[in-house]
């Protein structure tokens, strides 16, 4: 009987189990165990061949085996098998003295403090790891944070308090009231604002010697090498595989190192990508995972202190490349539950045959990550909802109040349920749709809605390959509901 550890972001197929306890000598066998139990999950990791797909990652123990014996690695009674989809890959870590510090030591020289910068950065200058000589490195040092939201938030505020010389923010969002929960370098004022001119205001509160420098702007192929070429360090604070592949590309194609973290409900990842001295994202994911797989933070939630934590541990790794001092998450995944307060860290190996930084690199310059990371193959989504299975807010608030025979289906979760509601609708999540069918009359006129209407457009799709044909998706959801109808409806 061996463990088996899932993510949180594939407990949603396994039941909301964290752990399995299935049977099997080998891996291969307990991958079949799993596919008998769990088809949904099964079919999320492996392919048609039952062969388990590029976007993941099976550990035995904190082992990378996907590259070594893989599928045939056999297992003992009472080993642990973790799967990782969305990174994987590995190599040893380097010790501090064949690292060093990122920072040209001319460059660190020429950073001189004034008495009120000694003065500010005083508990770092008697720390014997740091003094003098280090806090110049950092006032030295330039950084650029890609995303100024939950992760950025932290990474900003930290390293503006640590001295880092000049911060480039990279974000084109504006502040929305959701942001708050966790988005701590912003405030309630700045709702409505450009989340980069909050920043900025934020860290030049916090501390007036940083220089910051505003990129408002999507970051993108066009302009992702104009922006990076002048930076030491890259920090991924993104929340979507386009922009961490872009990112990751970057990195590689600059030769810098990447600070990377993601964040799911309540666990949260870290690591250090370098092609130089380890592996890249793309070694550990040569290609993304489907669609709709891994949802964001709006459909699936995040715990507010969550990318606080993550986004420190991003801070504390750029300070150690910084300063050249301990031993970085290079060729180290470190992995982060908060209700368990658990801590695991995987190995990372460095894949030779990564299409970016392999032996014989297949990729040579930017990408169109939108469609790399878009619909493809056996791994696309739904197809897009027709304009005829389409039905506005207003239209359906007119069908309800004229007493129309129509069954609305609310596809959302009991806990969003409870949290905002459209008065006469059936409540049946997405994940039971298709086994709760039978509720439901296929000669019916059924109107599907969900919070912004694409789990309901899945659902949609779900229906029609059981046989229903009188369907409509509301455009927008709930939410639409609450701006057009009736705005005493709660947004969440």
């Amino acid at each position: 009987m061996s463990r088996v550890w899932l993510p949180a972001s594939l407990q949603q197929f396994a039941a909301g189990a964290e752990e399995l306890n299935l049977e099997g000598e080998s891996v291969q066998e307990v991958l079949n165990a799993l596919a008998d139990s769990y088809p949904d999950l099964a079919k999320n990791l492996l392919n048609e061949k039952g062969q388990l797909r590029h976007f993941v990652n099976l550990y035995k123990g904190d082992q990378d085996i996907r590259a070594l014996q893989g599928v045939e690695t056999p297992l003992a009674e009472n080993d642990e098998l973790s799967i990782v989809p969305g990174i994987a890959g590995g190599v040893d870590t380097l010790l501090p003295a064949q690292l060093g510090s990122i920072i040209p030591p001319e460059r660190a020289e020429a950073s001189e403090l004034t008495n009120d910068e000694i003065l500010r950065y005083s508990r770092h200058l008697i720390l014997p790891e740091v003094t003098l000589e280090g806090q110049k490195k950092l006032r030295a040092a330039k950084v650029l944070l890609i995303g100024t939201g939950g992760l950025g938030s932290p990474l900003a505020l930290y390293l503006a308090a640590a001295g880092v010389g000049t911060l480039g923010l990279v974000d084109f969002d504006v502040v929305d009231y959701t942001n708050l929960q966790r988005q701590i370098v912003h405030g309630t004022k700045d709702v409505g604002r450009p989340k980069i001119l909050s920043a900025r205001e934020t860290i030049a509160d916090i501390n007036p010697n940083v220089q910051v420098i505003p990129f408002e702007e999507k970051f993108s192929s066009d302009n992702a090498m104009r922006i990076a070429k002048d930076f030491d360090i890259l920090i991924d604070g993104t929340d979507n595989f386009p922009t961490r592949y872009l990112t990751n590309d970057v990195a590689v194609l600059l030769g810098k190192p990447n600070v990377y973290g993601s964040i799911f409900r309540f666990e949260g990842q870290s690591t250090v990508f370098w092609a130089e001295k380890g592996p890249c994202y793309r070694c550990l994911y040569p290609e993304p995972p489907p669609p709709g797989m891994v949802p964001s933070c709006a459909e699936g939630g995040v715990l507010g202190v969550l990318p606080g934590i993550v986004g420190c541990i991003q801070a504390v790794e750029a300070i150690k490349l910084i300063l050249g001092l301990g031993q970085p998450l290079l060729g180290r995944l470190l992995l982060f539950n908060a209700l368990k307060m658990q801590f695991r860290e995987l190995k990372l190996r460095k894949d030779p045959n990564c299409p970016i930084c392999g032996n014989n690199p297949t990729i040579t310059d930017l990408i169109d990550y939108e469609e790399f990371c878009g619909i493809r193959g056996e791994e696309a989504d739904a197809a897009p909802v027709q304009e005829s299975e389409e039905i506005t807010v207003r239209e359906l608030k007119a069908r309800m109040d004229r007493g129309d025979d129509i069954t609305v289906v609310d596809v959302r979760e009991p806990y969003e349920y409870a949290i905002a509601r459209i008065p006469g609708t059936m409540l049946i999540p997405l994940g039971q749709i298709g086994e709760r069918s039978g509720e439901l009359n296929p000669n019916a006129e059924i109107i599907l809605h969900c919070r912004s209407g694409k789990r309901s457009a899945d659902a949609l799709h779900i229906l029609k390959r059981k046989g229903f044909k009188n369907l409509k998706n509301v455009v927008g959801g709930i939410l639409a509901w609450s701006d057009e109808v009736d705005p005493s409806v709660p947004k969440y």
